[in-house]
Order: C-alpha cells, then sequence, then structure tokens
C-alpha cells in the first residue's frame, strides 16, 4: 500500500487539516464512533493529549496521523484475519515481558514453539555452581 501524500500535523501546525471528531473519523476509517471507542478501551488507538473541554468532558478530536495509525490497526485486523481483542493481547504480549515468557512456555508445552536454546552464559554459570558445591 502507498503512503499517502497528507503531511503529519505537529502540535500547534495550523496549516494542515483540523482534528475531526470520532464520528467524522469513523466515517474516514470505515468503521463507527462505537468500535473506535471500543478499539480505544482496548488500547488501540493513539493516545491523546488534547485537555478535557466543556465541562470537564474530554472530546476526542483525531488528527490525520492518528487516522493513518487506525488505519494500519485495521489493515492488521484483516490481514490477519483476527479480532481487536486479539490485537490488543498481541501488543501487550510486546510490551510486557512476564507475559511474553508465560505465554512462551505455554507454546512450547503444546509443542507449538520450540525450547529457546541456551546460551553460552547461562551454560558458563551452570559449570561454576557444579564446581563450587562441595562434594561428599
Amino acid at each position: 500500500m502507498a503512503a499517502r501524500d497528507t503531511p503529519s500535523i505537529e502540535p500547534g501546525d495550523c496549516t494542515g487539516p483540523a482534528p475531526v471528531p470520532i464520528s467524522a473519523a469513523a466515517d474516514r476509517v470505515g468503521s463507527t464512533a462505537r468500535m473506535l471507542r471500543y478499539r480505544e478501551g482496548l488500547g488501540l488507538l493513539p493516545r491523546t493529549q488534547d485537555p478535557p473541554t466543556g465541562r470537564g468532558h474530554r472530546h476526542r478530536r483525531f488528527t490525520e496521523e492518528d487516522l493513518r495509525t487506525i488505519r494500519r490497526g485495521l489493515e492488521l485486523e484483516r490481514e490477519f484475519d483476527i479480532p481487536p481483542a486479539a490485537l490488543s493481547f498481541a501488543l501487550r504480549v510486546l510490551a510486557e515481558p512476564e507475559v511474553l515468557a508465560r505465554v512462551r512456555a505455554h507454546g512450547e508445552r503444546l509443542g507449538r514453539l520450540t525450547p529457546a536454546p541456551a546460551r553460552a552464559m547461562d551454560f558458563e554459570k551452570e559449570k561454576a555452581m557444579r564446581l563450587l558445591r562441595p562434594t561428599l
């Protein structure tokens, strides 16, 4: 897919298109406002730095860069035929080493993943520990 020629918007840049509300953003990415809110709850939308407006409510506005990021996520979901929750969990696995280790261990138990090879340092450490143990 070719990159779009739309310029990115920097904070304080008044020359680019104005950020759009969620209903317009949903139309532009081919989704619904409800699905965008669902994806936001799963952590699949870019974080906003917008200050609250009105009576303390934050009305989310989407920049062109936000829309490109949302489209990329939707493309991943379609390409791999996965629901938004699966993409969200994949991101969690990549971001949290403990979760990654537990998922990897489960994959190894299932036989879908081969155990990671032992590193040379691990072998040397085990060898040193054996040599330090008192013999009876």
